[in-house]
């Protein structure tokens, strides 16, 4: 077997030069307008707030932009802050087949690092594209395992993060490969703090983006590691994951498709393995007519992780509410979507939601659990008060490369959430500048 960790630097470096087509160019500002519209509303939040306090005596001098307190900063600083942002309020994209979501680490620290450098688009688009390459490449040679202990936003996106900065800071294929190795020392997050209310799960891809960068400067300085940290006996994947990793996988298609074309872009702002039902249910609602209060009780047949991660029946925070499947089933019904306002304190008190909650219920259908993580389906059963039984099986979920989000709903996405906090001048600015212009996106003042 040809070393992973060798293959995945040449390919990344390949970025340095290699043709970008239209709709390479058109993926990846999607990918950064995307990135916005889930790191804005986060800003003035918990616990990005109360890690801009912690750290603000060591922010550094640089020109890197911390969205959370709209001031300039240093690359490892904006960028640790920035990701944190990016994942508190579930919206960030996802790569499906590996169960990763690459942009809260990955855009963080490449745009924190282009905005210190002074980089241009080009190379900003270049280093985001080699990042998801390798660490969406990473997350297929060890998952679905992987998952069981470990939190992949956390662990690959470090490796993610700094293969994007060592790109932007010229490293070649050789400097890359040892920021790949690096990082995976760095690499961690476990999944026990994916639990409760705390708050340690949006700080994991901040520790990857800070990590990440840290990884990236080493090695474009010439900062070396073992070659085999991807594969080797001791290494990450036999670390993290069942075996030594299935690179085979993880290298299938090099070459001739790149991850960040087959991104999916989340239309509810809670964790990915409730979407299915919650496209299913809108779907079975649409087709029946039925209200919230015409059910007697829902059940939902999920896989794995659906079950095992978002089986909460009494969520006591925002953060919970996001991974209890029967809160968002409900909110969904009462409210008629699962985004910001699904989690605002009014809501989760609401009465009529809660009711309905303690009607609805989830289990593991092996089945489903089988195809997972290349399929993510949901088996539905809603029995209303009048005697009626609907069953509905959802095969796909909205966002995903199967039944992807169109410009026009994603542009709708980042309105909604971007201009939560920003005013409607500087909402209107900032999709001009990701989407249609040549210069890197700059400061931004939040209006709240």
């Amino acid at each position: 077997m040809s070393n992973p960790t060798l293959v995945l630097a040449e390919a990344a470096a390949s970025w340095h030069h290699r043709d970008l087509d239209d709709d390479l160019r058109w993926a990846t500002r999607r990918v950064i307008l995307d990135w916005f519209a889930t790191t804005l509303p986060g800003c003035p939040l918990s616990p990005s707030t109360l890690l801009a306090e912690a750290l603000a005596a060591c922010r550094g001098a640089g020109n890197a932009i911390c969205y959370v307190d709209g001031q300039p900063a240093s690359a490892r600083h904006a960028a640790l802050l920035n990701a944190c942002a990016s994942h508190t309020v579930e919206f960030d994209d996802i790569f499906k087949d590996g169960g990763y979501h690459p942009g809260s680490p990955t855009v963080s620290a490449a745009l924190a690092v282009a905005q210190d450098r002074g980089a241009s688009l080009e190379q900003l688009h270049r280093a985001i594209i080699a990042g998801y390459e390798v660490g969406c490449r990473v997350s297929l040679a060890i998952q679905p395992s992987h998952y069981r202990y470990w939190h992949t936003t956390s662990t690959v996106g470090t490796i993610g993060a700094a293969v994007a900065t060592a790109m932007l800071l010229g490293a070649d294929a050789e400097r890359i490969a040892h920021a790949i190795a690096l990082s995976s020392s760095f690499a961690g997050g476990h999944q026990q703090n994916l639990q409760g209310d705390g708050m340690a799960k949006a700080l994991h891809p901040g520790h990857a983006a800070d990590a990440g960068i840290l990884a990236g400067m080493a090695a474009a300085h010439g900062v070396t590691a073992s070659l085999d940290s991807l594969h080797g006996d001791n290494g990450f994947a036999a670390a993290t994951s069942a075996s030594s990793g299935d690179w085979a996988a993880a290298l299938e298609g090099l070459g001739a498709w790149t991850p960040i074309m087959h991104m999916t872009v989340k239309n509810h702002g809670c964790c990915g393995h409730i979407f299915p039902a919650l496209d299913g249910l809108r779907l079975l609602q649409e087709r029946e007519g039925f209200a919230a209060e015409a059910i007697e009780s829902i059940h939902v047949a999920g896989y794995g992780a659906t079950y095992q991660m978002c089986n909460r029946a009494n969520p006591g925070s925002a953060q919970e509410a996001r991974f209890s499947l029967q809160y968002c089933i409900a909110a969904q019904m009462v409210l008629g979507a699962v985004r910001l306002a699904a989690f605002a304190p009014e809501a989760l008190a609401h009465s009529a939601i809660r009711a309905l909650m303690a009607r609805v219920s989830v289990s593991e259908d092996q089945e489903l659990a089988a195809a997972y993580p290349k399929k993510r389906m949901a088996r539905l059963l809603v029995r209303l008060k009048d005697g009626r039984q609907l069953e509905h099986f959802q095969k796909t979920r909205k966002g995903d490369p199967e039944d992807p989000l169109s410009d026009a709903e994603l542009v709708a996405k980042f309105d909604e959430l971007a201009g939560s906090v920003l005013s409607s001048a500087q909402l209107n600015a900032l999709r001009q500048t990701v989407l249609h212009g040549n210069e890197l996106p700059g400061m931004l003042r939040l209006s709240v």
